[in-house]
């Protein structure tokens, strides 16, 4: 991982700075409410190069056990650098600190090497579109 990049515990990310990241990742605008989402969070993560947000992963969960990774995201200019799996990785040792038993993760099939090799194994799971 980049030497200048530092994984933040909670760092209550600014709306334009989470929205920019989002654009930049999803290639679509942020239309989310981050303060709603983020207080009934388990916990979340920032990667910070210099206080730019350029990583950044959300730990939801049931209020129990299951604890579930959402929003996974990398600014592409800082892919491919170990940020994304180190963030996995600390969300892993959070949520279990935090007591979570279960971490779950849904990802479309490109990603599949990338979350095996943080450690998730394929189960099977529904969906429905709302």
């Amino acid at each position: 991982m980049n030497d200048n990049v530092e994984i933040t515990v909670d760092p209550g990310p600014s709306e334009a700075h989470f929205s920019a990241l989002w654009l930049a990742a999803w290639g679509e605008e942020w239309t989310g409410d981050l303060a709603r989402i983020l207080e009934r969070s388990l916990a979340h993560l920032g990667a910070y190069d210099e206080g730019a947000l350029v990583g950044y992963i959300n730990i939801a969960w049931d209020g129990g056990a299951h604890a579930f990774l959402l929003d996974p995201m990398v600014h592409p200019d800082y892919r491919h650098r170990g940020i994304g799996s180190t963030l996995v990785r600390h969300a892993t040792d959070l949520a279990r600190q935090r007591g979570a038993r279960w971490f779950h993760v849904d990802y479309e099939p490109h990603l599949d090497g990338f979350y095996k090799a943080c450690g998730f194994r394929p189960t099977a799971a529904g969906l429905i579109a709302l």
